[in-house]
């Protein structure tokens, strides 16, 4: 099982790529830096909170792992 830290970290680590990737998409979509930007960083708030809660969840089911 991860610790809460390892948890945290590849969150904030998967979640900064997925910031770079959605400020760029954003931008393309609007033509504006500040749009695009916050709607990354709404998306990426969402996205960092709903992981860690999914990946703590989860943590404590012992269902599907093997013991070996």
């Amino acid at each position: 099982m991860d610790t809460g830290k390892r948890t945290i970290l590849k969150a904030i680590l998967w979640n900064a790529l997925g910031l770079a990737s959605m400020c760029l998409v954003g931008f393309l979509m609007t033509g504006s830096l500040a749009a695009g930007g916050a709607i990354a960083v709404v998306n990426t708030a969402v996205g960092l909170t709903s992981y860690i809660l999914y990946e703590r969840l989860w943590a404590r089911i012992s269902w599907g792992r093997s013991h070996g």
